[in-house]
């Protein structure tokens, strides 16, 4: 029979005791699968007042524990144990990590407290770091809690009915569908009638749409994780409408943008540049797409090109690229796209400029702006932007390889590249 032997690193063992000594943890405990040692570093203080912090080097507010009376705390675990750290710092901690760790015989948790640890600790014993959530805790006490109860209930002999956990929350990467019981309605609100059915097929299904539903809305990320079927893919393109990108708008400046001089210039329409980015804005249900340029015959020869993709010979014999430019624009200048936008939503939109040097705007801001208003995302040609449209703009992104030395893309695959980190498949 499998166990786990949990060592704890705590100044509070007392806090454990009542959530170790109740439910399932307390029968895991009596059926020989866990079992739990505490060890307070205060007992390996090295003065008379059991002192296990200190002032940090640097200066700062708080105080650091000490990293001799926790090296001597983990010198007393087993040398071949699991040694983890719970830190806000560390990797997040999710159900992979649960699962692996259920296969350990031995794991050490060490529980932090007051502004962190002495990093040296970490070094001292190779402690993998985990962190259960974006937010600070007073101490890792809860964290270890939740690792402890994720981690128990993989182990055979823990759940009453080993089956169950199998179709709970993120086992597939997938939210768990929601559940009902007796009575079959209360105040008006009835359980689902196919639930009711005891038609397993259909009650499946049912199940298993719920889940893609409820993935979709609240943890759209997992679902890159998940495997999906063609028929779970036609579900979500069926229920997903991309409100969001319907508030964000393109416009691809050919002037006024710099040559390679510095120099504000006027660059010409490319064909790919009207295709590529086209498609773009239909794959991601965009507001619009906005070529500027205030050359008239660049303008003539843009329109000609639309036509005969929207309307004229090619349109009945590829549909696709028919829809995929049915929404592209020709204006002069930014400031008439900007007025267009306005009269089209009601709304001024917000400017966003976009360059390979400079900006900090983060695209997470991005989403947050276009739940409040539309956007327009200001794409440069030649050798970008000029710096009087950076300044009008609102905001200016933050380049897109930003922490690399060789940062040269078109604005064909920036413009996908940025789309989609702002939108992706299921936003």
């Amino acid at each position: 029979m499998s166990s786990i032997h949990f060592y704890l690193i705590t100044l509070f063992p007392e806090y454990f005791s009542s959530a170790l000594a109740c439910g399932q943890l307390k029968k895991a405990q009596e059926k020989g699968l866990l079992h739990f040692t505490f060890i307070n570093p205060r007992d390996y203080a090295l003065d008379k007042h059991k002192s296990v912090d200190d002032k940090p080097y640097g200066g700062g507010a708080g105080m650091v524990m000490l990293v001799e009376t926790l090296d001597k705390a983990l010198q007393t675990v087993p040398s071949g144990a699991k040694k983890i750290l719970l830190s806000p710092q560390g990797k997040l901690f999710n159900q992979k990590n649960a699962f692996n760790l259920s296969k350990q015989r031995e794991i050490v948790l060490v529980c932090g407290r007051y502004e962190g640890i002495d990093n040296r600790l970490v070094k001292l014993h190779s402690l993998e770091t985990l962190s259960i959530g974006d937010y600070v805790l007073n101490g890792g006490e809860v964290a270890a809690l939740a690792v402890i109860e994720a981690v128990s209930r993989l182990l055979p002999g823990f759940m009453s009915k080993e089956a169950s956990f199998q179709e709970e929350s993120f086992n597939n990467f997938l939210l768990e569908y929601p559940h009902y019981t007796r009575p079959e309605e209360y105040k008006g609100l009835k359980v689902p009638e196919v639930l009711l059915s005891g038609h397993h097929q259909k009650i499946a299904k049912w199940r298993r749409e719920k889940s893609l539903e409820i993935t979709l809305k609240n943890r759209p990320e997992l679902l890159f994780q998940s495997s999906l079927n063609s028929e779970d893919r036609a579900f979500l393109q069926e229920i997903n409408e991309p409100c969001l990108g319907k508030n964000l708008y393109l416009t691809l400046l050919h002037h006024p943008v710099l040559d390679k001089f510095k120099k504000v210039s006027t660059t010409s329409l490319t064909n790919l540049d009207i295709h590529d980015i086209g498609r773009i804005l239909r794959t991601y249900g965009l507001g619009g797409y906005y070529l500027v340029t205030p050359l008239k015959d660049q303008q003539e020869l843009a329109k000609r090109l639309l036509a005969h993709w929207t309307t004229g010979p090619s349109s009945k014999l590829n549909k696709d690229r028919a829809r995929a430019l049915s929404g592209v624009r020709v204006a002069s200048s930014l400031q008439e796209v900007v007025k267009k936008i306005q009269a089209k939503t009601g709304k001024r939109p917000v400017l966003v400029a976009t360059s390979a040097r400079e900006g900090d705007t983060p695209l997470v801001k991005m989403r947050e702006l276009l739940r409040e208003s539309p956007v327009l995302l200001i794409l440069g040609t030649g050798h970008g932007l000029t710096p009087e449209v950076l300044q009008e703009s609102d905001y200016i992104l933050q380049p897109i390889g930003f922490g690399r030395k060789y940062n040269h893309l078109s604005v064909r695959s920036a413009t996908a590249i940025m789309v989609d980190r702002i939108l992706g498949e299921f936003f």
